[in-house]
């Protein structure tokens, strides 16, 4: 076969080995995570193999890179032979020049496009070859890591093969985040997902229910005024004191009072609602969700009593207030609408000042800081830093907020006009901050 044939059907081959080798490259590091995971738990062999290389990068990328160079190298060589018999010794600039031109458009641009449009499939397909051209070259990579460890150590470069946890938390949250916006469906399993990792970083005096909102039953109550409250009350577990609110001496279960009076032919006398009431669960008001829910889980309880460090009643939480505060509000038919908030025709909101932010943002997609303050009399006190008079306008993080009612240093009422033309197509509003500043009530409209 003539020579000049051979030169060619060579030069063919590695223009592919190129190629390949590129495309081998992208495939790998883009492939999803995620996916080559789930297919390893069905029992996959090639996600395995997949996994199993990307689980040892440093070696795959030093096999790549040198697979690369060498016949981007011969395809130099060869073309220098096949200009060379054409062009004589000019043709080694053609060569050059032809050659660029194929490895850049062939052997790197069109690969790596084709390989980071069908990463999965490509990573899959090419993942065993790959893994037999790391085992050949192992002992060239190897010292070639040696000395590139070694040259790194030398300039002060520590180098981590694995992140730490900070790293993977955060690269589970981008990966969540990157997939939220598609539809509903995903929107709504990302939100889920966020609240589940910040379920550590929020303290259960957030969601809990505020001392102020509580039903309570007074011990000392005639029994029949007991039985009443405690069938008239939405809840099943209700908190018994005696003296005063903070002298918590037993939690109340509804199913308890009925087993009890049906035992006593359904008469009131005779009962002793204290010795009906379960022992108290007192938890500091610190506690984080996650522990908390842990806690819930271990103990076989629903239901705990949230003190401050000075022991005081601070209010009460549920396993199902932190469960809302991952799937968003769970609601029954002996549940009462959270009261507080009343919408009006403008767009606007008139509400209560202790109403949570969290609620907020759970319920209307808001995103108003709850870092330095959890309702939002708290938030309009730490923006505005000061106690405002009624009437009074503030301007900040994209929301108007309007002083309806004062009572001495408590802010009972608040309107709150949220920026409705920063609405994004997935109904959300998107909020910009801007600094807390006061507003000339007379400027913004009449009061409702």
């Amino acid at each position: 076969m003539d020579s000049m044939l051979l030169n060619a059907i060579l030069l063919l081959l590695l223009i592919i080995g190129s190629g390949f080798f590129s495309s081998s490259e992208t495939a790998l590091t883009a492939a999803s995570k995620g996916r080559m995971a789930q297919l390893e738990t069905q029992g996959y062999r090639r996600a395995i193999v997949v996994n199993r290389l990307r689980a040892r990068m440093e070696h795959v990328i030093s096999t790549i890179l040198l697979g690369n160079a060498c016949v981007n190298s011969f395809i130099a060589i060869v073309s220098a032979q096949i200009f060379g018999r054409y062009f004589g010794e000019i043709g080694a600039i053609y060569a050059g020049i032809a050659a660029t031109a194929v490895i850049f458009v062939v052997g790197e641009v069109l690969p790596k496009t084709f390989a980071i449009n069908n990463a999965d499939r490509s990573a899959l397909t090419l993942a065993p070859i790959i893994e037999a051209l790391v085992r050949i070259s192992y002992p060239v990579t190897h010292f070639t890591q040696m000395i590139c460890s070694g040259l790194l150590r030398l300039l002060g470069v520590k180098v981590i093969n694995e992140p730490g946890a900070e790293e993977r938390m955060e690269e589970l949250r981008g990966a969540i985040a990157l997939h939220t916006d598609a539809d509903a469906e995903t929107r709504d399993a990302g939100q889920m997902l966020h609240s589940i990792l910040d379920l550590e970083d929020v303290p259960v005096s957030d969601i809990m229910v505020h001392r102020r909102n509580m039903t309570m039953l007074d011990a000392d109550q005639p029994i029949e005024e007991i039985v009443s409250e405690a069938l008239q009350s939405p809840h099943t577990r209700i908190p018994l004191y005696r003296g005063e609110p903070d002298n918590i001496i037993g939690v109340l279960h509804a199913k308890a009072l009925l087993r009890a009076i049906q035992a006593n032919q359904w008469k009131l006398d005779g009962l002793d609602i204290e010795t009906l009431a379960t022992k108290p669960w007192f938890i500091p008001d610190q506690t984080d969700l996650l522990t908390q829910m842990d806690a819930f889980r271990k103990r076989r309880e629903h239901f705990a009593i949230v003190v401050d460090e000075y022991g005081a009643l601070m209010g009460i939480v549920t396993l199902e207030d932190i469960l809302e505060e991952i799937v968003g509000d769970i609601a029954d038919e002996h549940d009462v609408k959270v009261e507080g908030v009343q919408p009006q025709a403008d767009g606007s909101f008139t509400m209560e000042g202790t109403v949570t932010l969290r609620d907020l943002n759970r319920e209307y997609g808001w995103r108003l800081p709850d870092e330095q303050a959890s309702t939002i009399a708290g938030l309009v006190l730490h923006e505005a830093q000061q106690i405002p008079s009624e009437g009074q306008v503030f301007s900040f993080h994209g929301f108007r907020f309007e002083i309806l009612e004062r009572q001495r240093n408590q802010l009972k009422r608040i309107k709150v006009t949220p920026p409705f033309d920063q609405v994004a197509k997935v109904g959300k509003i998107v909020l910009g901050k801007t600094q807390a500043k006061p507003v000339d009530p007379a400027a913004s409209g009449p009061k409702p």
